[in-house]
């Protein structure tokens, strides 16, 4: 049995279940490996996975003998075989937070489970901390994305618009040994920069112009996430002591990020900083990055989170002025015991592009 069902199984133990039904497919991936559609069940005796059967022959290549899974073509299940996969169990674990309330309803009639509990996230609680292969697999993400970057320095020219560069990015990824993009590229620029969530426009890059651009690909399921926030000819001088204030902040928070740390502390202490210079943090300082781009932990003054070994999370402060410009610097960092390093290792001073 692989060391991740056999965490579950202690962890159900522990909570006084019986049996889980796991129907998130990134906790399926998480804990079994397998992509295909389908409804993971952990039971008193076995490990089943339910599927279609145009997926049964894949599936069956993924898993191994170690894992100790069933994998049952659904068409082929009776009424009888749902009601005896948790016969005689008392409590039987959902996901209350992916779950809709018309799917309860179909599991306690498909299953006839006499109690489902709810687990509170036991599974995105558990992501938080990546094994080695996991944290290996991500770095191999960042390393994608700073190659990325280091392509866009050469590319980006003042005329291009900010579709062109999202493209490019997109582009390079797929074309560099990435799967596919982690989120919508964001390419952000002038005016435009003052949106943290930008849509690319067809706006072209201006002399002068801060282009925000926030980018991250999935490489074997894991994502990278990174931002710079770059300047076309030259750095405009208001735009140096709000840059340099973000700057600060973001290598303050890596050097503050150690196990044991409150995340709630960290992001008042940037919060403070901005407010000292009449600025707010309008959004989370960062967030965990794994199998999804936005998981477990978040960093934030409203949440308590206490970092652990090998939690990889994002470091990501930025200030906007509306109508004005934005300046936003990320990159995804990893918690040791005594330092967190960055994975992402781009510059992180004044980039400018297309200089004269």
């Amino acid at each position: 049995m692989n060391n991740n069902i056999r965490w579950l199984r202690d962890k159900l133990k522990m909570l006084d279940m019986q049996g889980i039904i796991i129907s998130n497919p990134i906790n399926v991936k998480y804990l079994t490996g397998i992509e295909a559609e389908g409804t993971f069940l952990i039971t008193p005796k076995e490990n089943i996975y339910i599927t279609d059967g145009r997926y049964i022959e894949a599936v069956n290549n993924k898993l191994t003998l170690n894992d100790e899974i069933v994998v049952c073509d659904m068409k082929d299940l009776s009424r009888e075989d749902y009601e005896n996969f948790f016969l005689f169990c008392e409590n039987v674990g959902f996901e209350e937070e992916y779950v809709t309330y018309a799917k309860y309803k179909d599991f306690m009639h498909r299953y006839k489970i006499n109690n489902l509990e709810e687990t509170e996230g036991i599974i995105e609680k558990q992501r938080m901390i990546k094994d080695p292969e996991e944290i290996e697999i991500i770095k191999k993400a960042c390393q994608i994305t700073d190659e990325c970057f280091n392509h866009l320095k050469k590319y980006i020219k003042i005329g291009l618009t900010e579709k062109q560069i999202a493209k490019e990015i997109e582009d390079f990824f797929i074309d560099n040994g990435a799967e596919d993009v982690a989120f919508k590229t964001i390419v952000a620029s002038g005016k435009n920069s003052s949106k943290p969530h930008a849509v690319p426009t067809n706006k072209k890059i201006e002399a002068g112009d801060p282009i925000t651009i926030d980018m991250g690909c999935k490489y074997k399921g894991y994502c990278s996430d990174m931002t710079r926030t770059v300047f076309a000819g030259y750095v405009p001088e208001e735009i140096k002591p709000i840059y340099e204030l973000v700057l600060k902040n973001q290598k303050q928070v890596i050097n503050e990020m150690k196990e044991g740390t409150n995340l709630k502390i960290i992001s008042r202490m940037v919060e403070n900083d901005f407010k000292l210079h009449g600025y707010d943090l309008i959004h989370a300082l960062g967030h965990g990055v794994g199998l999804e781009i936005h998981e477990l932990p978040f960093s934030s003054a409203k949440a308590d989170f206490i970092l652990k070994n090998n939690m990889i999370i994002t470091d990501e402060p930025g200030i906007y002025i509306p109508d004005k410009f934005g300046v936003r610097i990320e990159d995804t960092v990893v918690v040791n015991k005594g330092m967190t390093t960055s994975l992402i290792k781009s510059e992180k001073d004044y980039v400018v592009v297309d200089a004269k």
